[in-house]
């Protein structure tokens, strides 16, 4: 499949089948990590994969957004390796790096047959708390993934509704 294939094939997955996932799948999605291209490749990125009982209940107090999912990938950013802006103050790559980090993921979790949707309605003070994370991990955002339910686990109606590509760009 074309890459271009792969993204008009993704969607956001709501609805999962209580199916696990494959430990090489999870191993292909965390390799995918691996290589994502972050700010001057200080690979900032840590991951919390989510997939015990205890752990998914965790997920699921710290947003209504996993949509019943057996794996919960928690993306996270180490804001002692990010990159800080040395011209601008207060501007760091953090939510960059991460966003780019978890549509890698997504987009591999497409080819590996799986569903997903990347989630950002939580409060990230809550979710520091229930993971009891480290003052310098930054949650960005939760990954359910699993195999899509068979009623429900569909695109929805909008996700083929799309611009023209002349409504977004402008040459100048």
């Amino acid at each position: 499949m074309s890459f271009l294939d792969l993204t008009k094939q993704r969607y956001s997955c709501r609805a999962f089948s209580s199916r696990e996932v494959e430990q090489e799948k999870i191993d292909d999605i965390l390799e995918v990590v691996r290589n994502a291209p972050t700010a001057r490749n200080l690979q900032a990125q840590y991951v919390y994969v989510i997939k015990s009982q205890e752990g998914l209940a965790k997920a699921k107090l710290a947003t209504p957004c996993t949509y019943n999912s057996p794996l919960v990938f928690l993306v996270c950013i180490d804001m002692d390796k990010v990159w800080h802006s040395t011209s601008e103050v207060g501007v760091d790559t953090a939510d960059i790096d991460g966003s780019i980090v978890t549509t890698q993921m997504a987009l591999e979790a497409c080819e590996l047959g799986l569903g997903s949707c990347i989630v950002r309605m939580f409060d990230s003070k809550k979710v520091q708390e229930i993971f009891n994370l480290p003052s310098n991990i930054k949650p960005i955002l939760f990954l359910p993934v699993g195999y899509p339910a068979l009623k429900g686990g569909e695109a929805s109606p909008r996700h083929r509704d799309r611009k023209k590509v002349e409504e977004f760009y402008k040459v100048i």
